[in-house]
């Protein structure tokens, strides 16, 4: 009796993993490999306990009730309600080559830690320091720009 039950628990602890990861956790991680490994286990056992020919009629059964399992899955679409439906919409930095240049002053709006907002021409921007921190009130300038990344070191008055 132990061993139809330890058999069968590897085995639907393979499908359940196995579903988890191809609706659930998308790519090929330890959810999936794990779900692999308890499945041959599983049938592993099954041959090891029972001789071949009830190993193969578990083999064809889990296989089976795997495919159904995935099929019922997709048909009704569980995947969904777990998916993002939103998209991202936001901009970060851009067209900076128009507004800003190196040289330009302005004010830290937050404290920079090393990246926070900064006020230039009355618009708010993302900047970085060069690995200092800046508190909030303080007199900045760019000191370069790349890639929508803007740099910027304190004014020394």
């Amino acid at each position: 009796m132990v061993e139809w039950l330890s058999v069968l628990a590897l085995i639907v602890l393979g499908i359940i993993l196995i579903v988890a990861e191809i609706l659930f956790v998308p790519g090929t991680t330890v959810v999936g490999i794990l779900g692999l490994a308890a499945m041959v286990v599983g049938f592993y056992l099954g041959f090891e306990y029972f001789g071949n020919i009830t190993g193969w009629w578990i083999l064809i059964l889990s296989s089976t009730i795997s495919i159904v399992a995935l099929v019922v899955a997709f048909r009704q679409r569980s995947w969904e309600r777990f998916s993002l439906k939103d998209t991202n919409k936001s901009k970060f930095n851009e067209d900076l080559a128009v507004d800003l240049k190196p040289g330009d002053e302005g004010i830290t709006i937050s404290v920079l830690r090393p990246i926070g907002k900064a006020e230039f021409s009355d618009n708010e921007f993302e900047v970085k320091t060069l690995g200092g921190y800046l508190n909030a009130g303080t007199r900045i300038k760019i000191i370069r720009i790349e890639q929508n990344n803007i740099f910027v070191e304190p004014v020394n008055t």
